[in-house]
């Protein structure tokens, strides 16, 4: 059956570009054009007659071309990315547009395609199609997932391994920031063309977004070329990339899935991948990193925290709230001070631990927010309080390191400061010796001026960081606080009673105050005492508590 009968209609359709397919609704092949015949390989004679299933690559799922039909029923037309077989065997993507058509009373369906392998955003007729990025010249996110989707159906008949790359550009919003989108976009070509050429011809490379990319790796010979792969795109970023008469330093984070082990759909997959990025950046960026779940888990608990904190801050204020550790004399089992500790009773999930929402809320950068609640929770509790108080005690607050880069540090706890004066008490600013060693020059002036302001500066976790003599002599600090895990061990270890006692010596040629943290048993006390370390906190002498309990015990 000559299915097309204008003969001027059928020499247009014969020389058109795309590859074009009709079918009965049987369905049977009826028509071909010599552009379908070029790309799949078949003859007109070969082809026609036959079912267009001869040309299935086994990729897609049925409920994939059950989805596709209903589509074509409720809309007239589909149109995307799906994998089909040459006449050689070989497995490629087209971008099919199928739609149905009416001839003489007969129902027939019409099949155009392009060979999406073959294809580059120059291309004539891809502006519709919105499946490449026009500036690497590589797949865009829709195109990857159509790859990564099609990939996984392939695996999961053939039982064959393979792995999803995310990968991201460190440093390169500085690249854009300093020298403008002309040079990033530069930049951003040259990284897409460095790592394309060092991975193998049969990866896919796609750009997702900005400065983010993602490969698909084939694992049929074992998984050991993922190393390689993901160490050569890392190594390749050694180099400089020139743009504008000037060498553009950036570095590769990069993260991986393999299937099935870390994921069995595409979005898992991919997912995990980047999970597994953002594991490669926490280890200090310019490293290839394997996806594990434990990792994952405690990634997405931070997740979770992180939500229910911004929520939280914004939302239920209350939820947060302040106890206070008494710190004493640890000869007369006098009140000398108290150190402020936040608190967090989540209406859902309950009460959640400052080691675990501290450190999320430093690295999301919702400390101030956190810390304008301690404020104001402390400064209700001392507003109860007369000047008939015990004279001289301090009340410590932690900071974090970063806090000191907040202009607004300052006015945050101006109003701490006024009521400790007004109580004749003394403000102390708390940092870990971790943060105090890497604090810039800037911030040690910031310290400074905290000192003149009659602020004192408290080194927490003494004996964790390694600070030198030298190093503490330069710092305006007043107080240094032994870490727990020192005293914990005094009468155990020799080696820890050295600590402890080399920590003092240090402290008084440095004229320091020394407190020492996490006192829970009596001989801890005793030791402490016979090291002439004579000021201390701990559960020993009394735990974290409520204002009401502390206030009534001590300073009624």
């Amino acid at each position: 059956m000559d299915t097309l009968k204008d003969h001027s209609f059928k020499q247009l359709v014969d020389q058109h570009p795309r590859a074009i397919m009709l079918a009965t609704t049987e369905p049977t092949i009826t028509y071909v054009n010599q552009q379908f015949c070029r790309v799949t390989g078949y003859s007109v004679s070969e082809i026609v007659g036959l079912k267009p299933s001869v040309l299935s690559s086994g990729f897609h799922s049925e409920q994939f071309y059950a989805d596709m039909w209903r589509t074509i029923a409720e809309q007239g037309h589909w149109e995307g990315v799906i994998w089909n077989r040459r006449k050689s065997g070989e497995i490629y993507p087209q971008w099919l547009n199928i739609f149905p058509i009416e001839q003489e009373g007969e129902r027939l369906y019409a099949g155009a395609f392009l060979d999406v392998s073959e294809l580059n955003p120059r291309d004539r007729g891809l502006e519709s199609m919105a499946y490449f990025d026009t500036l690497t010249e590589l797949p865009n996110r829709s195109l990857f997932r159509e790859f990564l989707n099609a990939k996984v159906s392939q695996c999961e008949s053939g039982g064959s391994q393979f792995a999803v790359l995310f990968i991201d550009l460190d440093f390169f919003k500085g690249v854009n920031d300093l020298h403008g989108h002309d040079v990033g976009d530069q930049v951003l070509r040259q990284a897409a063309a460095s790592i394309r050429r060092v991975m193998r011809e049969s990866d896919v490379l796609a750009r997702l977004s900005g400065d983010e990319f993602a490969a698909i790796i084939d694992l049929d010979h074992g998984d050991a070329i993922l190393e390689t792969v993901g160490q050569r795109i890392v190594d390749v970023f050694h180099q400089p990339i020139p743009a504008e008469d000037k060498d553009h330093f950036l570095s590769a984070s990069v993260g991986a899935a393999v299937f099935p082990k870390d994921g069995t759909s595409g979005d898992d997959l991919l997912q995990n991948a980047d999970r597994a990025m953002y594991e490669a950046k926490n280890a200090g960026r310019s490293c290839f990193h394997r996806f594990r779940q434990d990792e994952s888990e405690r990634s997405l608990q931070e997740q979770r925290v992180a939500e229910a904190l911004v929520e939280s801050l914004k939302t239920t204020p209350e939820e947060f709230s302040v106890v206070y550790q008494p710190q004493f004399d640890l000869t007369s089992d006098r009140l000398i001070g108290m150190e402020v500790l936040v608190r967090w009773d989540h209406a859902d999930i309950g009460p959640i631990s400052p080691a675990e929402f501290i450190e999320v809320c430093e690295r999301r950068g919702l400390i101030h927010e956190l810390m304008e609640r301690v404020v104001a929770c402390v400064v209700a509790d001392l507003s109860s309080l007369t000047t008939a108080v015990p004279r001289g005690l301090g009340l410590a607050l932690n900071i974090s390191a970063g806090q000191f880069a907040d202009a607004r540090l300052l006015a945050l706890i101006e109003p701490i400061v006024s009521q400790t004066r007004r109580l004749g008490w003394v403000p102390e600013l708390e940092i870990t010796e971790t943060h105090l060693m890497h604090l810039s020059p800037r911030y040690r002036r910031q310290l400074e001026a905290f000192g003149r302001d009659g602020v004192r500066i408290a080194v927490d976790d003494f004996g964790t960081g390694y600070s030198s003599l030298a190093y503490l002599h330069e710092l305006p600090i007043h107080i240094l606080k032994i870490d727990r895990q020192f005293v914990a061990r005094l009468g155990e270890e020799r080696r820890d009673l050295q600590i402890v006692s080399a920590v003092l010596g240090m402290a008084r040629a440095l004229e320091l105050e020394v407190i020492a943290e996490g006192i829970e048993t009596d001989a801890q006390r005793q030791h402490l005492v016979q090291l002439n370390c004579l000021k201390g906190q701990g559960f020993l002498m009394a735990r974290p508590m409520r204002w009401a309990q502390l206030s009534q015990r001590w300073l009624m």
